[in-house]
């Protein structure tokens, strides 16, 4: 008689743990429940379904959106000035410091153009060369403004 009240006494114990358990994951899944409903006025799994279906749907459409609006993006950005170099260099002995430069404006594909202007005592003089593939185009470009371009990459 002992050893089947002891018995029961274990089989009460685990089924109240079992008890326990179950109810603990019955109210987890009806806060889940309540939460995916929150704002929704008729609270079936039906319409909660086709609102998040209709949202993911939604969202899908705006990321291919944005997808085609980044790749305009992308291949417009190619034809921007994106690699600048610059030198300063002292063409004629006779005048002080470096006061002369060169400037070169480049895009993704190496095209644009330099800009050098040579300083003397009387005068400024301003030149520009344009530049296709990292090489002068049309015009022969001096050491400094090959470095310029190279410090441009």
């Amino acid at each position: 008689m002992l050893l089947d009240l002891s018995i029961i006494q274990w089989l009460v114990l685990g089924l109240f743990v079992w008890v326990i358990a179950l109810t603990v994951l019955m109210i987890q899944a009806n806060l889940h429940y309540r939460h995916l409903t929150k704002n929704i006025t008729k609270k079936d799994l039906k319409n909660v379904l086709s609102e998040i279906l209709s949202r993911v749907q939604l969202n899908q459409k705006e990321l291919k959106e944005l997808d085609s609006t980044l790749q305009k993006a992308r291949t417009s950005m190619q034809s921007h000035i994106q690699k600048v170099g610059f030198v300063r260099f002292n063409p004629f002995p006779q005048t002080g410091g470096d006061q002369s430069f060169c400037l070169a404006l480049l895009d993704e594909k190496d095209d644009g153009f330099v800009l050098s202007s040579l300083h003397s005592r009387d005068t400024t003089r301003f030149y520009a060369k344009t530049v296709k593939n990292a090489q002068g185009h049309g015009y022969q470009l001096s050491k400094e403004e090959r470095k310029a371009i190279k410090n441009a990459k």
